[in-house]
């Protein structure tokens, strides 16, 4: 969806910096970085995020039971989407607590029962591919993913084939990139580059043709 996308930059919550990037937790280097948690601040993007997210488990997994969202960022979208179609909500830990029960999994989840995850943003599928193996873990038959955005790696993409989960996202990199493009924020002749670090991220060739670009 095209108007999330957008959405995304007019509030922010996307920020590309293809002559200098960013440094992410896991060590890589990116052009681009997406904090989704800036949409609970602004009810108009909330809701259509949630109203797309209702929409695509309608149309993709109709049998869904329950919600699940993954801690904590997928956490308050699951509840806004569970709201909506009325049905029972849980979230999943990235550890098991450190206290009381231990849990992994909070709230009730039955054998069987068919649960879709949400997850706000998806990079190599890690965090979500791990909220599912918790719930089958508890019995439970996981219907798949639906996340606002993806970085449409190939990392990603092979997790989730790996592991057999079905996954859809709102918007993906190819959009932001198009609106990026659209409202001047990067020039047409970068997005090369940028395509190329999304489809080899490890290597740091695209950073060497974005400093040629800015020279020229």
């Amino acid at each position: 969806m095209k108007s999330i996308a957008k959405a995304l930059f007019d509030i922010e919550a996307v920020t590309l910096k293809p002559n200098d990037p960013f440094t992410w937790s896991s060590g890589m280097r990116s052009p681009i970085y997406c904090d989704n948690r800036l949409t609970l601040s602004f009810p108009s993007v909330r809701k259509e995020i949630a109203e797309g997210l209702v929409n695509l488990i309608k149309e993709r997994f109709r049998d869904v039971d329950v919600i699940a969202g993954t801690a904590t960022a997928g956490i308050p979208h699951a509840a806004w989407v569970s709201e909506k179609l009325n049905l029972p909500m849980v979230y999943v830990r990235s550890s098991a607590k450190g206290h009381g029960k231990g849990n992994v999994i909070e709230g009730k989840i039955t054998k069987g029962e068919k649960v879709v995850v949400i997850e706000d943003l998806i990079s190599t599928g890690g965090s979500a591919i791990d909220a599912a193996s918790q719930l089958k873990n508890a019995g439970a038959e996981v219907l798949g993913v639906a996340a606002i955005f993806t970085y449409g790696m190939k990392k990603g993409e092979e997790h989730f084939s790996q592991h057999q989960i079905e996954w859809h996202t709102l918007t993906n990199f190819d959009e932001l990139l198009t609106c990026a493009t659209e409202t001047g924020m990067i020039k047409e002749r970068e997005v090369q580059s940028l395509l190329n670090w999304r489809d080899d991220p490890s290597s740091e060739e695209w950073m060497e043709q974005l400093k040629n670009l800015s020279v020229n």
